[in-house]
């Protein structure tokens, strides 16, 4: 098991740990959370004994290897294969021994201890370890300096999974892979047969893949049983009875303190008085609690109106060679409301389709068309090297808002999700959370009619991502999403689109439909015997099976969607009536409108609790069909 003991560490004057403890169990699956720049990663180096503490301790048991990503990904001449099997580097001595040893007894050991660690399937695993995050069979017998930054970052990790060490460590290991590959180590990971803690934002990651989480707050590491969902409902009941101790704590200091201000002065009083100040000194500190209501920040709304569609496509090809389109044959229509996730692995075009969107690719054939004063937004990672490093997020926004005053400016960046004390700070001292969130404001700065996010959380904790959730379920606009997080895909997006094979077309389900199709492909490229025809066969017809069912199903999914948007339509109206009714005055001076107002949210209550009901009747009726 590991053992952090009391653990306390400082750095550059600012305390990271205090007196932090924690126990996880051998064979546990552990994620460990807390809002960025709390000292994750800091605790990661204390686990390697690449920094120490200033006190405490931390221990694995003797022996125990761990295992860890390389910071430097793989650039060298070695095939990727290669490079994941010499991380089993007990099975490298091995063999190179053999291949001098003499005695033979000395080879006899070799060979059986060959054996008994799997020596000869281990490229059977390697290669299942790197089609799982995403190489086939020919990247897999290329060169490592053959791949950008991210792929290799890939085979790294690769490597560490192969290697099994006693306990894996990952820090962020989604950040450089798409929903295919987040899927697949999500699986993996659960089945880890030693230790795991992981570094993780992903809140579905995190909830299916770990037992237990580790809370880092306030310097301080507390353990919960179950995934994140479970983490955080026991919190918030923490919380609330730590509202309610707080509550009494002031009603009993309240209390003694009103005696001792009446008596304190009187004679015969002055005994009691002195004694309640006594036990008012013993109640010790309030209990602390954690009031932090998380980051917000919003979009401005679209500037122009326009009528659908805003931009459509007719049997368009796109690609950045002529000749050699990555898309072909592509017919798309894009409306003033839609909420669209891409989906599809890396490299199968959907950023290309993005920029295409975004009007910084042109077509090579085909027709695309949009409206007149269409704006488009586009984020994505690598444009946070376009930020200035030297100026502040005001002096970004101020350029942008000219001869207008400070309080303007500054409110514009709060409204990024920004606090006050880092307003002034330099970009390049901005956390990567912090610069995402000012590179979000400002291409969205004009409002625009369309946005498109291509893996807008990569650098954003939990907090934030809720943020980003709500801000774009508030925003007005269109949306199209490329991300690896599937609850900011579930929640913000209700049209799937499937980039693959050199084209794009209707995905006709939800992410979990997806799941289960990326996780059958998989199976069947991992099969080893029987006819690879009769297994793809199979596959084919799972799939073929399930799309049908989708299809039978798609009247009842239309339906649970129209209840969605009538919910959302009633909330919204809701949300305008009572802004109106929070006006003290509204009745002194229009008391029929005051009536009227009153007897609309009235009807609409009532009409939210029937589209509930209506709501999960549906649903519960489509997951009964699909299960079946």
């Amino acid at each position: 098991m590991l053992i952090v003991d009391d653990v306390t560490y400082r750095i550059a004057g600012r305390t990271l740990l205090d007196g932090a403890s924690v126990i996880v169990p051998t064979g546990a699956k552990a994620g460990l959370v807390g809002k960025n720049g709390t000292g994750k990663t800091t605790l990661f180096k204390l686990i390697t004994g690449d920094i120490h503490a200033e006190s405490g301790l931390t221990s694995i048991p003797k022996g125990a290897r761990i295992g860890q990503v390389a910071q430097e990904a793989p650039g060298s001449a070695i095939t990727l294969i290669d490079f994941v099997l010499a991380a089993d580097k007990e099975r490298a001595a091995l063999l190179a021994e053999a291949e001098t040893a003499g005695d033979p007894h000395r080879i006899a050991e070799i060979h059986t201890r060959l054996a008994d660690i799997g020596a000869h399937s281990a490229e059977s695993r390697a290669a299942t370890i790197l089609s799982g995050l995403g190489f086939d069979h020919e990247a897999q017998a290329r060169p490592c300096s053959d791949f950008s930054g991210g792929w290799r970052m890939r085979v790294a990790l690769a490597a560490v999974l192969f290697a099994e060490p006693d306990l894996l460590l990952l820090d962020e290991p989604t950040n450089y892979l798409d929903l295919e590959g987040t899927l697949w180590l999500e699986s993996y990971v659960a089945k880890y047969p030693h230790t795991v803690i992981i570094i993780s934002h992903d809140r579905d990651l995190l909830n299916h893949c770990v037992d237990m989480i580790v809370h880092l707050d306030r310097c301080k590491l507390t353990a919960w049983r179950g995934g994140y969902d479970s983490f955080e409902r026991q919190r918030r009941e923490k919380l609330l009875l730590d509202v309610k101790m707080r509550e009494k704590q002031e009603a009993q200091r309240a209390h003694m303190q009103s005696f001792i201000d009446r008596f304190k002065a009187k004679a015969t009083k002055a005994r009691q008085a002195q004694s309640r100040m006594k036990a008012l000194a013993r109640l010790g500190p309030l209990i602390e609690v954690d009031d932090d209501q998380g980051l917000s920040f919003s979009f401005p709304e679209p500037q122009a109106k326009l009528a659908p569609p805003i931009l459509s496509m007719d049997r368009i090809a796109v690609g950045y060679e002529p000749g050699k389109p990555i898309l072909k044959n592509v017919t798309l229509r894009f409306d003033v409301d839609d909420r669209i996730g891409l989906l599809g692995a890396n490299g199968n075009g959907k950023s290309t389709l993005a920029k295409l969107i975004a009007g910084r690719l042109e077509v090579m054939g085909g027709e695309i068309r949009r409206a007149g004063k269409l704006d488009v937004a586009m984020f994505a990672q690598h444009q946070l090297d376009d930020l200035s490093p030297e100026e502040t997020p005001v002096e970004h926004v101020a350029r942008r808002m000219k001869d207008q005053p400070q309080a303007r400016i500054r409110s514009r960046v709060a409204q990024m999700g920004l606090p006050t004390n880092r307003m002034d700070t330099p970009a390049k001292d901005l956390s990567g959370g912090e610069r995402a969130r000012l590179l979000l404001g400002l291409v969205t700065f004009g409002g625009p009619n369309l946005l498109i996010l291509d893996e807008p959380t990569n650098h954003l904790d939990i907090d934030s991502r809720d943020a980003l959730m709500r801000a774009l379920n508030d925003y007005e606009g269109a949306v199209i999403v490329i991300s690896h997080d599937r609850h900011l895909i579930e929640a913000t997006v209700d049209r799937l689109l499937l980039v693959a094979d050199g084209g794009v077309s209707p995905f006709d389900g939800d992410i979990e439909d997806y799941k289960r199709y990326i996780l059958e492909r998989a199976a069947s490229d991992r099969r080893d015997s029987g006819d690879p025809h009769d297994a793809t066969s199979s596959s084919q017809e799972r799939r073929k099976v399930a799309a049908q069912k989708r299809e039978q199903l798609a009247p009842l999914k239309k339906k649970i969607k129209a209840a969605e948007d009538r919910l959302a339509a009633l909330q919204k109206d809701v949300a305008k009536i009572d802004k109106a009714l929070e006006d003290p005055l509204l009745f002194q001076k229009n008391p029929e409108r005051g009536a009227a107002l009153s007897k609309t949210r009235a009807d609409a209550v009532r009409a939210i609790a029937e589209v509930e009901e209506q709501w999960l009747e549906l649903s519960a009726a489509y997951e009964g069909a699909m299960a079946d």
